[in-house]
This record gives structure tokens, C-alpha cells and sequence, in this order.
């Protein structure tokens, strides 16, 4: 009797189970073209920064290579032959490699673009294999060979920029071994070494803008990860799918499939296995020292935070805006300042916007401009009122923690003592020359707030003459 009625159950839910999965695939055949212009549109952007980004540092190579040959030639004839001659036509080799278009399946460079590119090669794959998920739209099959097509493009051109990396982080490494005892070649090194280490790091900044999903390429992957099938073929595909052969056993049971590799569990009983003669003092050695050991690796990793290895340590302090995009510096913000009434002016409230660009990690300069409204004279007669506008300059410099130094130059117009006519006449506008401090917060992910205390040196020939502490709130984002 029970097993009659678990037989219903299972029954009477089968249809609702079957309709949930068609109205799931319904959603999920309305994704996939938004899907592809995304991921289309975004490799072809990744591709032609990396090309482009690849031959500039070949350029330079060879530029900083010629004037050391030249150089070195006028020291020592032989060893400047011995030393540069085939490296040039090696980088013309990897120059013309560049401009070659392949249509051959590459090696995925997981260690380069993480895990997203990997998932994206996967997704596309189950897409082309999966029927009736794409429906009978020819242009939407069509769109999905483009994309695959554009996707092995891209994985051929990683592979080459990792081909000109190696191969500038070993020229380096032998130049500088090779021509370090000349003094008059210092510069030119360290040139070289700069280019080597800003190249990896402007590689990994278009890495870090390509693996960002948009918003089609999000809701695609929510809706293909609900899916059954979905799952089941990244379970087998992936990067470490292969690497462990879970294919060739249909997935299975991962614990299984990694017998014979230590885990971390086994490893620490080893050692403590190991240490157990010496008593639990050695043991609580070693514990501090790795402790020690750990502190200072994460210390090193907060300063160099993208480095590969050891061996990636440059030898200067790199500028970390250098790899960042112009528009990516550019910071956005708007500040109030409200001003008490005089016998001159009401009460008013300069509301200003701004635009920053992050020359540093600790600096930013930038230009704004505002407009000063009116607000009466008090509670008892509030009355809004056009009383002028100005432009500003601006800089700051962080001194410590979330304390930063702040000034700037600034042109006022006042409406209420100047003739709207000679609005274009630079002399009646006032001036002020202000310096003070500003304290910054972080308000959420997006949105960051400051406050800022400010002393105007020019308030003195100010006519009429205005206050000489300025107090303004604003906000970043």
C-alpha cells in the first residue's frame, strides 16, 4: 500500500516537474543571442589590446636592444656579437607570428585567464551540442559559430603573448646577467625591466576587464546552471575534469577519482608523525615558524599583489595606475558647501561636480565646476535665488590611513555685484587659493564619502570679502 502511494506521488508531480524544465528551456533559448554579441563583441576587444599591447613591447625590445648593441660594440666588439646577434630577428619572428590569423584549436591558458575562459570554451561547446536549446533561428546558429570562431582566435593570440612574455622575461634576465658590470648601460636595463614587468601586468589588467561577465552573460550562465545537462557536461569538460580524467569515468565520484594524492588532513598527520619524537616543543616550533614564514609572504603579496613568482620582483616601484585604463582612472564626484548670510549675500549652498584623474594610487587631480543657490536669509524668509557659479581646480595626496591632503584654485563668479554682461571678463571673477585636509570613507562597493576642511589664503582681497574656512561634503563614485 505504501508503495502505491509513493508510485501516485511520484505520478501526479511528474507532470509539474515536466513543465517546470520546458518553461526553464523556454527562458533559456531566449538568452543565447544577447549571450554571443556579448561574448563576441568582448573577445575581439581582448584580442586587439593584447596584439596591440604585445607589438609595443616588441617595439621597445628592440629599440632598448639596439641601443645597448650600439654600446656595447664600442667596449667589446665580440661579446656585443656573440650576444645580440639572432635576438632581433627573433623578436621580427614573433612580430610577423602576430599579424598570422589561426583557426587551429590552442591550448586553453588557464594559468593566464583563470577559470572564466575555460568556462566560456565549455558553455559555447554545450551550446553547439545541445538540441533544441537554440531553437530553429538560423542567424542565432550562426552567430554561435562566429563566437566559437572568435574564441579560438583569442586563445591563439594568448598563446602567442605568452610566447613574447617568456621570451622578454628570459632577454631580460640575460642582458642583465650579461651587462650589469657596465655602469653607462644601467639605464637601459632597467628600462628593460620596467617594460618586462609593466607588459605581464597590462596582460593581466585585460584579463581582469574580459573576465568580468555583463549582464546578458550573467543571466545566461544563472539560467544554463540550473540546467541538468548543463551541469553533467562541465562535469566532464572542464580544465580539471581533464586533468583528472573524470570523463573517461562519467564523472564519478571525485574523492575516488583523486586516490592517491595527499590531501592537506594527511599531510599534517605526516608531519606530525614525523615531529613526534621531538616532543611537543618541535612541534610548536615549527608551527611558529610557518607562522612567521606565512606573514610574511601575505606582507609581499600586499605589495606586488599580481606578481606570478618570485622571480616577477622588480627591482623599482611600479607605478599600479600605469596599466589602467584612461577612462578607469577617471574618478566622478560632487561636493556642498553652505555659507552663513551677511549684508551682502543670502544664504548660500555651492553645489559642485567634479571629474579626478588618479595619476597615483595616493594621488588625484582633477576639475570641477559649481553653481551657487540662493536660499535666503534665514528660516523665516527662505527665498531660492541665482547668486553664481565658478570653476575649480583641485589635487589630492593621501598622508595617512584615510587622511588626505587636499587644495586647489578656484573663479567665482557672484551674479548679485557683477553685470551679467561681463560675464566673460576674467577680472570679475574672485579668486581663492585654498589648502586644507579631507577625510574619506567608504560609504558601500560603489560609493565613497569625504569630508573636507579647507582655509581660502586669497579671502582677503575677496570683494566683498567671504569666509576664509571652507567646509564641504561629498561623494566619489
Amino acid at each position: 500500500m505504501r508503495s502505491y502511494t509513493l508510485f501516485l506521488v511520484c505520478l501526479l508531480s511528474l507532470p509539474a516537474s515536466v513543465a517546470a524544465q520546458d518553461s526553464l528551456l523556454a527562458k533559456a533559448q531566449a538568452v543565447p543571442e544577447k549571450y554571443l554579441q556579448q561574448v563576441t563583441g568582448k573577445s575581439k576587444k581582448y584580442e586587439r589590446q593584447v596584439e596591440k599591447r604585445t607589438r609595443q613591447a616588441l617595439d621597445r625590445m628592440m629599440r632598448q636592444e639596439k641601443k645597448l648593441q650600439a654600446k656595447l660594440m664600442k667596449a667589446d666588439s665580440l661579446a656585443a656579437k656573440n650576444l645580440f646577434t639572432g635576438s632581433l630577428d627573433s623578436m621580427r619572428n614573433l612580430q610577423a607570428r602576430l599579424s598570422s590569423k589561426t583557426q587551429a584549436a590552442t591550448r586553453l591558458l588557464n594559468g593566464q585567464t583563470g577559470g572564466y575562459l575555460d568556462t566560456l570554451t565549455n558553455t559555447l561547446g554545450f551550446l553547439k551540442d545541445a538540441k533544441g536549446l537554440l531553437g530553429k533561428a538560423g542567424d542565432v546558429k550562426g552567430k554561435l559559430g562566429k563566437s566559437i570562431e572568435q574564441v579560438k582566435s583569442l586563445q591563439d593570440k594568448l598563446k602567442q603573448a605568452e610566447q613574447v612574455r617568456n621570451y622578454i622575461r628570459e632577454r631580460r634576465n640575460l642582458l642583465k646577467s650579461q651587462l650589469g658590470q657596465y655602469a653607462n648601460m644601467t639605464k637601459d636595463l632597467q628600462k628593460i625591466n620596467k617594460e618586462a614587468y609593466y607588459y605581464a601586468q597590462q596582460l593581466k589588467e585585460y584579463q581582469s576587464v574580459f573576465s568580468d561577465r555583463k549582464k546578458a552573460e550573467a543571466k545566461a550562465m544563472e539560467l544554463l546552471q540550473k540546467l541538468p545537462a548543463y551541469k553533467d557536461f562541465m562535469a566532464r569538460n572542464t580544465q580539471i575534469a581533464r586533468l583528472f580524467n573524470l570523463a573517461a569515468a562519467g564523472g564519478g565520484n571525485v574523492e575516488q577519482q583523486l586516490e592517491g594524492l595527499q590531501t592537506r588532513a594527511q599531510v599534517e598527520r605526516l608531519i606530525q608523525e614525523r615531529l613526534g619524537g621531538g616532543g611537543p616543543n618541535a612541534s610548536q616550533a615549527i608551527r611558529q615558524q610557518m607562522d612567521a614564514a606565512r606573514s610574511q609572504m601575505d606582507e609581499l603579496k600586499k605589495n606586488f599583489p599580481d606578481l606570478d613568482n618570485a622571480a616577477e620582483m622588480p627591482d623599482f616601484k611600479p607605478n599600479e595606475m600605469k596599466t589602467k585604463s584612461f577612462l578607469s582612472r577617471l574618478e566622478f564626484g560632487a561636493n556642498v558647501q553652505f555659507q552663513r548670510s551677511n549684508q551682502f549675500f543670502p544664504s548660500t549652498g555651492d553645489f559642485a561636480g567634479q571629474v579626478g584623474y588618479r595619476f597615483s594610487k595616493n594621488g588625484i587631480i582633477g576639475m570641477g565646476a559649481s553653481y551657487k543657490l540662493g536660499m535666503g536669509t534665514g528660516f523665516n524668509h527662505i527665498r531660492f535665488s541665482h547668486q553664481g557659479m565658478g570653476v575649480r581646480s583641485f589635487a589630492d595626496y593621501k598622508l595617512k590611513g584615510t587622511f588626505f591632503v587636499n587644495g586647489g584654485f578656484e573663479y567665482n563668479y557672484n551674479a548679485a555685484f557683477v553685470n551679467p554682461n561681463q560675464l566673460a571678463n576674467a577680472k570679475v571673477w574672485t579668486r581663492s587659493a585654498l589648502l586644507g585636509i579631507a577625510k574619506k570613507y567608504k560609504i558601500n562597493n560603489k560609493l565613497k564619502g569625504n569630508m573636507t576642511l579647507l582655509y581660502d589664503f586669497l579671502h582677503n582681497s575677496q570683494v566683498p570679502r567671504t569666509d576664509p574656512v571652507k567646509f564641504r561634503v561629498g561623494y566619489n563614485f
